[in-house]
C-alpha cells in the first residue's frame, strides 16, 4: 500500500499527459486545414480583338429647307384664289395661288405692241430713205456725202426706238403674267393674307409657304461623339424614327455640318436631308414639320478593340486569370461606350481570360480555379 501511494501520482501524471496529447492532436488538424483552404472558383470570358461599327444617335426636329414670304409683283384687285391656298393646304409647283384683275395690264400689253409696230414702221421708213440717199450720193462729190446726208443717225435712232418698244412690251407682258401668282415649289401653306375683292400693292406680303419637296433635321453631336463621325460626311444614310402613338421610319442622308461649335453646349450640328417629308410623291410615312425624331447612322469603324459588358468594369479595371491560374488586374483604355458595352483598345490581349464572377475579396496573385469559360457569344464551355 505504501508503494502504491508512490506510483499513483505517476500514473495520474501519465494519464494527464496522454489526454493533453490527444486534445492537442484534435485541435491541430482543423488549424492545418484552415491554413490551406481550397482556391475560390471563378468563371471567365475569353476575349479576342475585333472590329466594331460605331452607331451614332441624335435627336432633332424636322424643319423646312425653304420658306418663302410671298408678295405681289403688281398692284390690283384680287379676283380669285386657289381652294388649297389656305393654312395647312398643300399646293403643287406652278399652281395659281391667286389672281389679280388683269384688264389694265392687258391694255398695257396692247399699247406696247402698238408702240413696237409703230417703231418698226419708222425704222423701215428710215432704212428706205437711207437707201435712196446712198444711191444719190454716188453722183455727188465726196465732201458732200456726210453721215447725216446718208441718214445714218436717223436709222440708229429708229433702231433704238424699236429696242425701247420691245423692252416696254416685255415689261407689260411680265406685269400681265404677274397677275397670276404661282407656287414656286410643292408647298405647305403656312398662312394666307389676301381675299377676293382686296386691293393689294406691289410688294405687299400675301402669304407664307414652306417647301415640302425636302426637309432638314439639324442634329446636335456631343464632343465625345465627333471623333466617330464618318469621313466624308455627305451621303451617309440616316434612319429617322418617330416614336409615340403614331411611330414612323424614313430613310434620309447626311448632307453637311454647320461648321461651328455652339458656345453654350460645345456641340456641333450635322444636317440631314429628307426628301418628300409629307410622302406626297412616294406614299411613304409622313414626318411633318415639327416632328421630333431620333436619327441613327453609321460612324467610324473601331479596329482591334475588345468588347466587354460594363458590369465587368470597375474604375476602368478588370481582372484576368493568367496562365499560372492567378488573378491579375488590368487597366483598360476605353475608347467607346454603347449601351451596356464598352470598347477598349488597350489593357487586354488576345485569348485573355476575363473574370466574370469575382471572389468576395480579390487580390493580385490570388490563386483561383476556373469553373467554366464564357465564349464571346455568351455560351459556356
Amino acid at each position: 500500500m505504501k508503494g502504491l501511494r508512490w506510483f499513483l501520482p505517476l500514473i495520474i501524471l501519465g494519464l494527464g499527459y496522454l489526454g493533453y496529447t490527444a486534445i492537442a492532436a484534435t485541435e491541430s488538424a482543423p488549424q492545418e486545414n484552415a491554413a490551406s483552404p481550397p482556391p475560390p472558383i471563378v468563371e471567365t470570358r475569353v476575349v479576342h480583338p475585333t472590329q466594331h461599327q460605331v452607331v451614332l444617335r441624335a435627336h432633332g426636329e424636322v424643319i423646312p429647307v425653304e420658306t418663302t414670304q410671298l408678295s405681289a409683283q403688281v398692284s390690283g384687285e384680287v379676283v380669285a384664289w386657289h381652294p388649297n391656298f389656305v393654312a395647312g393646304g398643300i399646293v403643287k409647283r406652278g399652281d395659281v395661288l391667286f389672281s389679280i384683275e388683269p384688264e389694265n395690264y392687258q391694255a398695257a400689253v396692247l399699247n406696247a405692241e402698238a408702240d413696237l409696230a409703230s417703231a418698226k414702221a419708222a425704222l423701215i421708213e428710215e432704212q428706205a430713205q437711207a437707201a435712196v440717199a446712198k444711191r444719190q450720193a454716188k453722183s455727188l462729190p465726196p465732201s458732200q456725202v456726210t453721215d447725216l446726208y446718208l441718214r445714218k443717225p436717223q436709222v440708229l435712232s429708229a433702231k433704238a426706238r424699236v429696242k425701247s418698244a420691245q423692252a416696254a412690251l416685255k415689261r407689260a407682258q411680265r406685269d400681265l403674267d404677274n397677275c397670276q401668282v404661282t407656287a414656286p415649289y410643292d408647298a405647305l401653306v403656312v398662312s394666307r393674307d389676301v381675299g377676293v375683292g382686296q386691293y393689294i400693292n406691289a410688294g405687299s406680303p400675301v402669304g407664307v409657304l414652306n417647301s415640302i419637296e425636302a426637309a432638314e433635321v439639324h442634329l446636335p453631336i456631343a464632343g465625345f461623339d465627333t471623333l466617330f463621325l464618318p469621313t466624308p460626311l455627305a451621303g451617309i444614310e440616316v434612319q429617322l424614327t418617330r416614336n409615340g402613338s403614331e411611330p414612323a421610319q424614313r430613310q434620309a442622308r447626311l448632307v453637311r455640318d454647320l461648321g461651328i461649335v455652339e458656345q453654350s453646349t460645345r456641340m456641333m450640328r450635322v444636317v440631314v436631308r429628307l426628301d418628300d417629308p409629307y410622302g406626297i410623291q412616294s406614299a411613304k410615312p409622313a414626318l411633318p414639320f415639327g416632328s421630333y425624331i431620333e436619327a441613327t447612322f453609321k460612324g467610324a469603324t473601331l479596329k482591334n478593340v475588345f468588347k466587354l459588358p460594363q458590369s465587368l468594369i470597375n474604375n476602368r479595371q478588370v481582372w484576368v486569370v493568367n496562365q499560372a491560374g492567378k488573378l491579375t488586374p488590368r487597366t483598360l483604355r476605353v475608347v467607346r461606350t454603347e449601351g451596356q458595352y464598352i470598347y477598349a483598345d488597350q489593357g487586354l490581349s488576345d485569348d485573355d481570360q476575363v473574370v466574370t464572377t469575382l471572389p468576395e475579396f480579390p487580390e493580385p496573385g490570388m490563386t483561383v480555379r476556373v469553373a467554366s469559360q464564357v465564349s464571346p457569344e455568351g455560351e459556356h464551355e
